[in-house]
């Protein structure tokens, strides 16, 4: 083998927009394509409503302005203080160049190394910031990082704040979109942790009068056990109660920054919330039952919070500088205070919190005969070589970088399963095949979770039956045919998660395969085309004598195609649960009994879509 040489030719020094482009995971997480909410493309448009935020806890500026324009780019504008002029270009170009330094300026912010917009800046086809400061504008506008336009500082009628506007750099981001859904719970999530504020998104205004409570409230599907149990403080709030759908709902923040996985503060939270409640009634009831179908959202302000990475998405912070108290013991101290306080005080809420502790206990305990003879049955059927088809790579896995591309793919039937295991990504792609048509399991109990064999070993696969902390694939995505028989199974499995896992599927992990219909080649080219539409797009690009193929199934795409629609360019369409989606209701009327009111519902809303006519025929 030939000597590797290394000399000073090996040394290489790159600008800061080289290094954010080179790296752009260290920045801002996954690329992605918009199509989960964790996605880049929407860490951008975060970055700089953050620096917004910051504004408006401070003091200043109560509206902010968020437009997605038609071209996908965006702007963001604020009516703070406005950048310093004559440092606009060096806060959004020059690593470690911010007021976030400076805890005068801002004391309790969620920009605090001076990065975000810098990152925005250099992954922007272009980036056009403008303040406004005292009668006066400062604009100058970037590409790729670079500075291209410096304009000199002229008069304005303009009222203060800053203005950016910047397009995702479409040599990185390929193919992305918006999804408004994942938007609006961005923006609804600014307000609910800043009573007040004023946040018109594509001009919508939005704004929350009771803060965490309305987010609590936002995200109930059903009737809450007992009225919210609302907690506050200077520096924490939390809002809790309890329903009667499976699993647990926590969800945390810091300095009104979202923390989707969540970090010391939300642990801390979670265990002491416990504590505090097995010592006011002196029993020792299991955590596990005190947390079943609670739904939880906890708030605290720190400052110079230390985050695990620069998307801000769990806290690494241990103390409550400069208080002079660890977290542990600061949420300790409120719990025992404020909770057990409002406990003696509201005799009624804590009887039914007691109530409901008991319930999850009896069904836990009348479960754990049947979940031992599922585990040993589990085994037995050796799901690892039967069933699924695993990764390398798993979602529970703290050390793995690739984490976030954890997936697995739900196919029916051997010959789908068998496509796809034979061109995934190893390392980050798992097959589940299904047997059959999965039961109908709308009204049932937990218990069929564990006596029906596919759905044992499915949650088995998933590892999430003591919840989702342990759970080992980041994306589940249902890849059935685009067939009436596809679309049922689809519909029974999703009638699945959202009965039993619905947090699952609010959390943003389930999503389903959008596969090819028709694949139309000539000699030169091939195109896969997933609708009607497209494919008469590709017969007018082709010409009229092109060959088309009709996929009637997974199991017909040959392993070597099936790798294009799984790999970089692969089509996810995410299962979103919002507010308005009563799951209860929705799973009644879909999959109930009603048959005759869904046949009518059915003929009324059937809509028959007019042929498409080759004019080139």
């Amino acid at each position: 083998m030939a000597e590797v040489q290394y000399t000073e030719d090996n040394i290489k020094s790159l600008s800061w927009h080289e290094h954010i482009r080179l790296r752009p995971g260290m920045y801002i997480g996954k690329m992605g394509d918009g199509s989960s909410a964790d996605d880049g493309v929407y860490i951008l448009i975060k970055e700089v409503i953050d620096n917004s935020i910051d504004e408006y806890v401070m003091g200043h500026g109560k509206r902010i302005e968020i437009d997605i324009l038609e071209d996908l780019s965006v702007r963001v504008r604020d009516y703070g203080r406005g950048i310093p002029l004559g440092k606009v270009i060096d806060c959004v170009s020059k690593i470690n160049t911010g007021g976030k330094y400076d805890s005068k300026a801002f004391k309790k912010s969620v920009g605090l190394n001076g990065v975000g917009t810098k990152a925005v800046n250099a992954l922007s086809g272009f980036f056009h910031i403008s303040s406004y400061r005292d009668g006066k504008h400062k604009q100058a506008k970037f590409e790729k990082g670079i500075l291209v336009q410096d304009f000199e500082i002229a008069d304005t009628k303009e009222p203060n704040g800053t203005e950016v506007i910047f397009k995702p750099d479409e040599q990185l981001f390929k193919h992305y979109q918006y999804i408004l859904p994942y938007l609006q719970k961005m923006c609804w999530n600014y307000c609910y942790l800043n009573k007040g504020l004023q946040l018109v998104l594509n001009g919508e205004v939005l704004v929350s009068k009771n803060g965490l409570k309305d987010f609590l409230n936002a995200q109930l599907s059903e009737e809450p056990i007992y009225d919210m149990v609302h907690l506050e403080h200077e520096d924490l709030e939390v809002v809790f109660t309890h329903t009667e759908r499976y699993g647990e709902n926590y969800s945390s923040f810091v300095n009104g920054q979202y923390t989707p996985q969540g970090g010391t503060h939300q642990s801390v939270a979670r265990e002491l919330l416990a504590k505090t409640l097995r010592d006011f009634y002196g029993k020792n009831y299991e955590p596990v039952d005190i947390h079943q179908s609670i739904v939880a959202a906890v708030a605290i302000k720190i400052v110079e919070p230390v985050f695990e990475s620069q998307t801000k998405t769990k806290l690494s912070s241990q103390d409550m500088e400069p208080e002079g108290k660890t977290i542990r013991a600061f949420v300790s101290e409120f719990f025992r205070e404020k909770l057990d306080n409002f406990l003696h005080k509201n005799l009624a809420i804590a009887k039914a919190i007691e109530e409901k502790i008991k319930l999850s206990e009896k069904e836990r305990k009348e479960l754990q005969g049947i979940q031992k003879l599922a585990k040993e049955r589990a085994k037995k059927v050796s799901l690892h070589n039967k069933k699924l088809r695993d990764c390398r790579v798993h979602y529970n896995d703290e050390k793995s970088n690739k984490k976030q591309e954890s997936t697995l793919f739900i196919t029916e039937g051997d010959s789908a399963s068998g496509s796809i295991t034979k061109s995934r990504d190893v390392n980050t792609q798992a097959v589940f095949s299904l047997r059959g048509k999965p039961l109908n399991t709308f009204g049932l109990t937990k218990k069929v979770v564990y006596e029906n064999e596919e759905f044992n070993l499915i949650q088995a696969a998933l590892n999430i039956e003591d919840g989702l902390d342990n759970l080992r694939y980041n994306r589940i995505v249902m890849a059935t045919d685009a067939d009436v028989d596809g679309m049922h199974i689809r519909l029974l499995m999703l009638t699945f998660f959202l009965q039993f896992f619905p947090d699952l599927v609010r959390r943003g992990h389930l999503y389903i395969l959008q596969t090819p219909l028709f694949r139309v080649r000539n000699r030169q080219k091939t195109l896969y085309c997933y609708d009607e539409s497209e494919k008469q797009q590709a017969l007018a690009q082709l010409g009229k004598n092109a060959e088309i193929t009709r996929f009637k199934g997974l199991g017909e795409i040959s392993p070597d195609e099936f790798k294009n629609f799984i790999s970089e360019g692969m089509r996810l369409d995410p299962v979103i649960v919002s507010k308005e989606h009563a799951i209860q209701r929705l799973l009644a009327f879909y999959m109930g009994k009603n048959t005759h009111e869904r046949q009518q519902f059915i003929m009324e809303n059937l809509r028959v879509e007019e042929p498409i006519i080759d004019l080139t025929a």
